[in-house]
C-alpha cells in the first residue's frame, strides 16, 4: 500500500498559513480584515 498524500506538519503549516505571514503583505491583512468583518471565530487555521 503507498502512503497517503497528505502528511501534516504543524511548524510549516503554521508558517505558511499563520497570523504572522498574513500580516506581512498587504494581501494577507485584506484576508484577515475580511474575516474579522465575517465574525470568525478563528483569523487563522490552527
Amino acid at each position: 500500500m503507498p502512503k497517503r498524500t497528505y502528511q501534516p506538519k504543524r511548524i510549516p503549516r503554521r508558517r505558511r498559513h499563520g497570523f504572522l505571514h498574513r500580516m506581512a503583505t498587504a494581501a494577507g491583512r485584506n484576508v484577515i480584515r475580511a474575516r474579522r468583518l465575517k465574525g470568525r471565530k478563528r483569523l487563522v487555521v490552527v
